[in-house]
């Protein structure tokens, strides 16, 4: 009886630390969730009284070209900047691991940018890709290779790409430390064998070093993936706002202005439910290939 009573206990004590982040997370993550996906079966612009209209905001959302176009971008985004994050990351990793001198002031310089916020890395960057005083072309200019400067954030064609650059430089030392906690966590004695078996660095990295950063690379490339979906707006809209001409209009920034520009509050409920349901079947499709039982044999 008295065992059944400090079990009881214990998992009161378990249940009522739990509640606050449950409440919290109940409040303002499945609450909005479900109220969101109600909305948007319904014509509403945030003020006056809802009208049910069924599936017509999916349908209007399926007809919109600017959906169409940032959900494309959106999906560049997704793949290009965990790509480039987690390769940086790696490459400054293996160098964070290295005893040479000044290497804390480095892995201290390089993670400094995520701790910024994307407002203040936007508004930071738009002057540096400015075609008039801004850092980048000026350095271009003086190491002669003006062939090199561009309107980064003017022309179409890259300035989707400029964007993207800007997010992996912000947060390419967040990935660096989770590597090289994953390096430091290796056995060193795995490295001698291959040493003894005459294995060149290129062996070693291959066949010792990634095999055993499996699970660090499968959260580092989950971190990345899910954050290039959902938390592109900020950095986008200081930059570009979606221009010039929906070059780098992504599917948050569109909701936006379908909600707060044009009134059109239930259709923007529509285009996030379809962005939630999207990102949940390529993040289950990304868990379930990077966590296959033959990646770690």
């Amino acid at each position: 009886m008295r065992k059944y009573r400090k079990a009881a206990s214990d998992a009161t004590f378990g249940y009522t630390m739990v509640a606050p982040a449950l409440l919290l997370f109940l409040l303002f993550v499945i609450y909005p969730f479900f109220k969101g996906f109600w909305v948007s079966f319904h014509r509403w612009d945030g003020f006056s009284s809802m009208t049910w209209i069924g599936l017509q905001n999916y349908s209007f959302v399926m007809a919109d070209d600017v959906f169409w176009k940032a959900l494309k971008n959106t999906i560049i985004y997704a793949i290009a900047s965990p790509i480039f994050k987690n390769v940086m990351g790696l490459a400054l990793a293996l160098l964070f691991v290295k005893s040479l001198k000044g290497m804390y002031l480095f892995r201290v310089s390089t993670y400094i940018p995520y701790t910024f916020g994307y407002v203040v890395v936007g508004v930071l960057w738009t002057w540096v890709y400015n075609p008039s005083f801004g850092l980048l072309n000026k350095a271009l200019e003086v190491l002669h290779m003006p062939f090199l400067v561009q309107g980064w954030l003017s022309d179409p064609n890259i300035a989707l790409y400029s964007v993207i650059a800007v997010d992996v430089w912000k947060c390419m030392g967040f990935h660096a430390i989770l590597y090289l906690a994953g390096l430091n966590a290796i056995p060193r004695d795995l490295y001698e064998a291959a040493d003894i078996d005459g294995a060149n660095g290129w062996q070693k990295f291959r066949s010792v070093t990634i095999p055993q950063l499996n699970s660090t690379i499968v959260m580092s490339f989950l971190l990345a993936t899910t954050g290039a979906f959902i938390n592109n707006y900020d950095v986008v809209n200081i930059m570009t706002q979606g221009g010039p001409f929906n070059s780098t209009e992504v599917v948050l920034t569109h909701i936006m202005a379908t909600a707060f520009k044009f009134g059109a509050v239930g259709k923007a409920n529509a285009m996030s439910i379809i962005l939630v349901a999207f990102v949940a079947i390529i993040g289950f499709i990304q868990l379930k290939a990077m966590t296959r039982e033959d990646n770690y044999e």
